[in-house]
């Protein structure tokens, strides 16, 4: 669903839930119900879709969420490569589960980004930067997607 099309179809007054795709880890990020901040959330560890799935299904209740955006991985020269492809079969099956609207946002060096700024910025340990570096790259992805919808 392209932006414009998301602000259309999102209900007032609700929080916006943006994910971090790992084959491993699932970074996730909520934003407030004014759509103007991304807050780091949780990391959940992956074990099978259904399940993931249904925290996912129980982190909507409980943050009153009206949509969501998975980062899109692409490769640098802007193709999508199978991990994208991953990403898009996941969403269309939480899309399916939960009729909320959901959009994709460009992802690249989402990590990479956050990583240098926990190590840089806030000199994070290493233990303590992959415990949160998940649901932080998810904030950034959401962050960015907040932005542009108020341009919209």
């Amino acid at each position: 669903m392209e932006i414009k099309e998301f602000k259309q179809a999102l209900p007032p007054y609700k929080s916006v839930i943006g994910f971090d795709f790992g084959t491993k880890r699932l970074g996730i990020a909520v934003s407030d119900l004014l759509l103007m901040v991304a807050t780091s959330y949780k990391t959940i560890h992956r074990t099978e879709n259904s399940k993931d799935i249904a925290e996912i299904m129980n982190i909507i209740k409980e943050k009153e969420a009206g949509g969501l955006v998975f980062g899109l991985p692409l490769q640098m020269d802007g193709t999508e490569g199978e991990t994208a492809e991953q990403v898009r079969k996941f969403a269309a099956e939480v899309a399916e589960k939960t009729g909320l609207p959901v959009a994709f946002w460009d992802e690249r060096l989402s990590s990479r980004a956050m990583e240098n700024f926990l190590i840089k910025e806030v000199d994070m340990s290493r233990k303590r930067r992959k415990e949160i570096l998940d649901s932080s790259a998810a904030a950034y992805i959401l962050q960015g997607f907040l932005d542009a919808l108020r341009h919209i």
